[in-house]
């Protein structure tokens, strides 16, 4: 086995602690936007409505944005059990990719005569983003970047120029070193429309206030308990300030345990943890280059990613994802120093130059990883309920395209996007603990040897290629 680069230079231990010392325990995104988000009055008891949707994040609110501007006359209601945008939609790193697969070799693995369309239909996706953004004057810090993918060993580098997008432009070492500046970077590629960088608590913010804008009723600080109902009767959601009677319903609640009990296994909880660091001097941006602004992204299976702030901080995160045994979603999994401190000290390694840097934030977020490593599609009730889940970490652009197809399934439309065989198939269940643990902590064992071992996958990996359980990226 070979050791990887960050075991090889690792910086100095007291220049990962001092930069460490005076962090703060919570999510910068969400710290930026305290005191200026809107709040939501609680649901003030029973209602009936047209169309209810569950879940405050990104694919709650597209949805009841697109149902409402479909149909302006209906009563449309959005129920979240905490806050708008607190849980993934407001503290992931803010990528906003093309991708509606979770990248093409994953797409290509799973529906392969389907490639071209997904593609196809995950720029256009993107596209509609940018101009929804701009038209309706949304602040969240767009930026149409593009994504840079690097290769750290040279084992990586034997990968760069295999896609068939003639848009990807693949780079040397020096040409690389160009675009940002770090000696671990051996090589890359860099796809100049693939990717826009975004404030993702500002996007929960405006999308909310959007929604509200149009009429969607919005109500936070209410947990849905229980979901009941038929396909020739209405849906009842009950919640503990009242039960809300609907035709129709969209439920988006991510990596939470679904009301539909036939889902409760297709997600498992994985924590990814992230660093944000002080705004840099512009002595040190000039350090790094990085004029371009581009999203950053490791080839590795166990990889970083990275991307500059409106006010040029660096997020840094990724690497370490953690599944802790039992499968429940527990915010002191959030306090982890031992992989913020492997992050703070892959970001020296990265950036030498940048010794004594400050990091400002450092804070975990938890993914709703499926087995086929993107979002899956599930209904109910005859149709009249409808369910999205499974994102896997790559949901700000993906969300859209699901609002897309849970609004073309509640209004029964057959469309390009619902005969989609990646719409149509539901992934395999992850298998009950403790198997479950035992599972993915061996997959992430192997992924990190092979990480260690030129990129060879092992009996284990190349199974669960066989099987389609993902964990390929």
């Amino acid at each position: 086995m070979h050791s990887t680069i960050f075991e090889t230079h690792r910086p100095a231990a007291k220049i990962v602690e001092d930069a460490l010392a005076d962090t703060k325990l919570g999510c910068f995104w969400t710290d930026d936007v305290a005191g200026h988000a809107a709040k939501y009055p609680a649901l003030p008891g029973d209602t009936r409505v047209d169309d209810a949707v569950v879940g405050g994040g990104y694919a709650g609110l597209w949805t009841a944005i697109k149902l409402k501007t479909e149909h302006p006359e209906r009563r449309v209601i959005l129920l979240e059990a905490v806050r708008i945008g607190w849980a993934a939609s407001g503290r992931n790193g803010g990528f906003c990719e093309a991708s509606i697969t979770h990248g093409e070799p994953n797409a290509e693995a799973r529906w392969p005569e389907e490639t071209g369309t997904l593609r196809r239909l995950g720029f256009e996706n993107l596209d509609a983003i940018e101009q929804f953004i701009a038209e309706h004057q949304l602040d969240v810090d767009f930026e149409r970047t593009g994504q840079l993918s690097v290769a750290n060993a040279p084992h990586q580098v034997d990968w760069l120029g295999e896609s068939d997008d003639p848009s990807v432009v693949t780079l040397d070492a020096a040409e690389v070193q160009q675009r940002i500046a770090s000696p671990t970077f051996l090589g890359g590629e860099f796809s100049p429309h693939e990717n826009a960088n975004l404030h993702p608590a500002k996007l929960a913010a405006e999308l909310a206030r959007h929604a509200a804008s149009l009429g969607v009723e919005i109500h936070e600080q209410t947990p849905v308990k229980r979901l009941e109902g038929g396909s020739d009767t209405p849906i009842q959601l009950t919640t503990e300030r009242g039960t809300v009677t609907a035709e129709r319903v969209a439920l988006c609640t991510n990596v939470f345990p679904s009301l539909l009990k036939r889902y409760r296994f297709h997600t498992v909880p994985v924590y990814d943890y992230v660093l944000m660091t002080e705004p840099l001097t512009d002595e040190q941006l000039e350090s790094i280059g990085w004029t371009g602004r581009e999203g950053l992204a490791d080839m590795a299976n166990q990889f970083h990613y990275s991307r500059l702030t409106k006010d040029n901080r660096i997020l840094w995160g990724g690497y370490d994802a953690v599944y802790f045994a039992g499968g429940r979603i527990n915010p002191e999994h959030e306090d982890r120093m031992e992989s913020h401190r492997k992050l703070a000290s892959h970001f020296f390694t990265t950036f030498p130059q940048l010794a004594g840097v400050r990091f400002t934030h450092r804070w975990a977020g938890v993914i709703d990883t499926s087995t086929r490593f993107c979002a899956f599609f599930g209904q109910a009730h005859g149709g009249r309920v409808q369910y999205v889940a499974g994102f896997t970490g790559l949901g700000v652009g993906a969300t859209h395209f699901a609002a897309d197809v849970l609004v073309d399934r509640l209004e029964g439309r057959v469309t390009e996007r619902t005969e989609l065989k990646m719409v149509q198939d539901v992934p395999l269940p992850f298998p009950p603990e403790p198997a479950a643990s035992i599972g993915i902590n061996l997959t992430r064992w192997a992924l990190d040897r092979a990480d260690h071992n030129e990129g060879k996958r092992n009996v284990l990996l190349k199974t669960l290629d066989a099987l389609g359980l993902g964990f390929d990226s």
